[in-house]
């Protein structure tokens, strides 16, 4: 285990310096000053040229790029342009809002997903699984920046069950957490699904059968632990793909996380803001697949870590 750590934890090194490089060459490519942003058109020369001074945005692009590199390295990831404060405390205070969204959008997805997969491939060819696949289909052509809105318009502005937006109130979680989770439900059903249908032809499951084990048992105890090894790799790769995909259910609404952070800091061109914001991503999505390798081995004890 211990080594297996030290070597991924390895491999995460040049997968953080190509996204922060890649990061860095993309936001200086886009149009737009922050000085213009910040100052506006018809401020003084002077005025700009002092404050672009502060930022080091006088310098050559390769030497702004040794400066931000140079911060990574000592930990630093520099302040935001706008707001002047760390952009390690900024992100900090936008962590948990996060991944708390992160986590219940995932709680909503197997929720769904796994009694839907285990009894779609249970009952194949039924009217139940053609249900089952007409949902999973929808869910993964419905978009969040027009679901969203959707349960909006629907649960909170016409029915008035749940807030409109913000973290307020445990409520606050249904609406944004269901866009979240809805596409990955869907995904992770029809993994289930595809999964078990392998897993039921097996020898041992027949085998159980015959020893006359109830369906329930056969299905969630024997059948469901072995088919549950490619539903991992899903979660850990979809889970990455949450944090990146919150940037358009945060801004629908208004969630104080990375997200919006990152919406806001494009916007203003602030790069070291979204610089920063994309590392911690981009941090977050190895260490879930780091995660999810070592849940391999507890949801089948004959796999070993490689």
């Amino acid at each position: 285990m211990l080594s297996f750590l030290l070597r991924r934890l390895l491999q995460l090194l040049p997968v953080l310096f190509g996204v922060s490089t890649l990061v860095f060459l993309l936001l200086h490519l886009v149009p737009g000053d922050p000085v213009d942003i910040m100052l506006g058109e018809s401020s003084s020369t002077a005025d700009r040229a002092e404050l672009r001074h502060s930022m080091h945005l006088d310098e050559s692009i390769p030497k702004q790029y040794g400066l931000f590199l140079g911060g990574i390295i000592q930990g630093d990831l520099g302040k935001s342009f706008l707001s002047k404060r760390p952009v390690a405390e900024l992100i900090r205070e936008r962590l948990l809002p996060t991944f708390s969204l992160a986590f219940a959008a995932i709680l909503w997805a197997l929720l769904l997903a796994i009694p839907l997969g285990v009894l779609s491939a249970s009952f194949r060819d039924s009217l139940f699984d053609k249900g089952v696949l007409f949902y999973s289909i929808l869910g993964i052509s419905l978009p969040s920046f027009w679901f969203g809105p959707l349960l909006v318009l629907l649960f909170s502005i016409k029915l008035g069950w749940f807030p409109v937006s913000e973290l307020q109130e445990p409520s606050s979680y249904v609406l944004p957490s269901l866009t979240l989770g809805l596409s990955l439900s869907a995904v992770l059903t029809r993994m289930t699904r595809a999964s078990m249908l392998e897993v039921l032809r097996q020898n041992y499951i027949t085998t159980a059968r015959s020893r006359g084990l109830s369906w329930a048992v056969v299905h969630f105890r024997h059948a469901l632990k072995n088919a549950l090894i490619p539903v991992i790799t899903i979660i850990g790769l979809q889970l990455g793909s949450l944090l990146a995909g919150t940037v358009i259910t945060e801004t629908i609404f208004d969630w104080p996380g990375i997200g919006e952070l990152v919406y806001r800091a494009i916007q203003s061109r602030d790069y070291p803001l979204v610089q920063g914001c994309v590392l911690v991503i981009a941090l977050t999505y190895v260490c879930t697949n780091i995660l999810a390798d070592i849940a391999y081995t507890l949801a089948n004890p004959r796999l070993e870590l490689s």
